[in-house]
């Protein structure tokens, strides 16, 4: 009879839910794996950080040039770089986006292919229709690369490894074309050709450097991409009707395509090279070399002004830009980091560098060779890997490309070096 009260008693204790409750906190006390943060919790501590660093930045602006002048001049700057420079740029893009279509559709582009496909293998371990990606590139942007990826015609030829590094190989050659014909027009057309060559040179080290990462990382992607049967000779650009009527759509449907790119680097320029610009120059674009030499800045809320963060910074290790890039300033180490995110934005720093006169065609060489090397690979790599599904090789290509476009730059200032010392 005991031994049954006894029973009667432990079930009750068990079913008792102060009993259940203690347990249950026993049970947690005793787990020693972390109690992970809510997604809300998560989501606040971001807000926060976002909030402090926001307000941070801008209030050491404010701080510095006065709230209404750092307004004016944010509005001002953007409003100046809309009209002095991304209509230059996006006319350039038009044009020179109908020019490469003409080529496309008229062979230009086979014939360039074939030229330079002898070059593929031993320079970038590439199959030699590799060629056409580097010209569609060098004559559009850099997400041409992944259409003739995507194409069974043209992915046939490559191993996994050598199909993955194109990311690498197509983004070393974006823009080339508009980058070129930019510099070339703010007169500086020998240091742009010698920036190309730098840029080549970057891209061998950048695709190659990602083959041997991948290799090293997954060995069993040295495989063919696809043992389905293809021809080259369907991959066609070839449009119908006569020659005229092909001439005049290649030219209109180019320009319109001129015109999409022109558009896709508004935000870029506006947003990313205002905030680049007022971090690296004074007040009234005061010579960054002379800033020490002022005795008091003033400012009135004018275009292209601020607090020279950047070339402060920059100028303290110079030496180092100097010895590797040739930069007599500081300052010229904003179009490289500029780059990182997007060449257009890029570009629109450099009107501005030639009015303060802190220019010259060894910068022009470096600026061709890093801002087509890296063409804002920051913002593509990832929409690109993740296109062709090898998301994980995500960082891989990123270190590559970060080391080939410095090997790009610093292969342009000596070849730059070396030429001038020639001729």
């Amino acid at each position: 009879m005991e031994e049954n009260s006894n029973k009667r008693h432990n079930l009750l204790s068990v079913l008792n839910p102060f009993e259940v409750f203690r347990h249950h906190e026993t049970v947690e006390r005793t787990d020693k794996k972390p109690s992970r943060l809510k997604f809300t919790t998560k989501r606040s501590i971001e807000a926060l950080i976002f909030l402090l660093c926001f307000f941070g930045f801008f209030g050491f602006l404010a701080f510095k040039m006065t709230l209404p002048n750092m307004l004016n001049t944010f509005m001002q700057t953007a409003y100046h770089l809309l009209l002095e420079t991304v209509f230059y740029i996006m006319a350039i893009c038009v044009l020179m986006g109908a020019i490469s279509k003409l080529f496309t559709e008229f062979g230009v582009v086979r014939l360039m292919e074939n030229i330079l496909r002898p070059l593929m293998k031993p320079l970038f371990n590439l199959p030699g229709v590799a060629a056409l990606g580097a010209v569609m590139t060098f004559l559009s942007d850099n997400p041409a690369i992944i259409s003739l990826a995507k194409d069974n015609n043209f992915a046939r030829y490559f191993k996994k490894y050598q199909l993955v590094s194109l990311t690498n190989f197509g983004t070393a050659f974006g823009m080339g074309l508009v980058v070129i014909a930019f510099m070339t027009g703010k007169g500086y057309g020998s240091g742009a050709l010698v920036g190309l060559m730098g840029a080549v040179m970057g891209s061998i080290i950048s695709t190659r450097l990602m083959q041997r990462f991948t290799l090293k990382a997954y060995p069993e992607l040295d495989s063919p991409v696809t043992e389905e049967e293809g021809t080259e000779q369907n991959i066609s650009f070839k449009s119908e009707g006569s020659i005229f009527q092909r001439f005049i759509n290649s030219m209109l449907d180019g320009g319109k395509g001129g015109v999409g790119i022109g558009v896709s680097i508004i935000p870029g320029v506006l947003c990313i090279s205002t905030i680049v610009m007022m971090l690296t120059f004074g007040p009234e674009a005061v010579d960054p070399n002379h800033l020490d030499k002022t005795s008091k800045l003033t400012y009135d809320g004018l275009a292209y002004e601020g607090v020279p963060v950047i070339t402060w910074l920059a100028n303290k290790i110079n030496v180092i830009f100097y010895a590797l890039f040739g930069f007599d300033t500081g300052a010229l180490i904003s179009f490289p980091i500029t780059a990182l995110g997007a060449v257009g934005a890029a570009l629109g720093l450099v009107p501005s560098f030639i009015e303060t006169g802190i220019i010259n065609g060894n910068a022009i060489a470096v600026f061709t060779a890093m801002g087509m090397c890296w063409s804002g690979y920051l913002s593509t790599h990832t929409a690109m890997l993740d296109s062709l599904g090898y998301r994980k090789l995500i960082g891989k290509a990123i270190t590559a490309h970060t080391i080939g476009g410095l090997c790009a730059g610093i292969a342009a200032h000596w070849l730059y070096v070396l030429l001038a010392m020639i001729f």
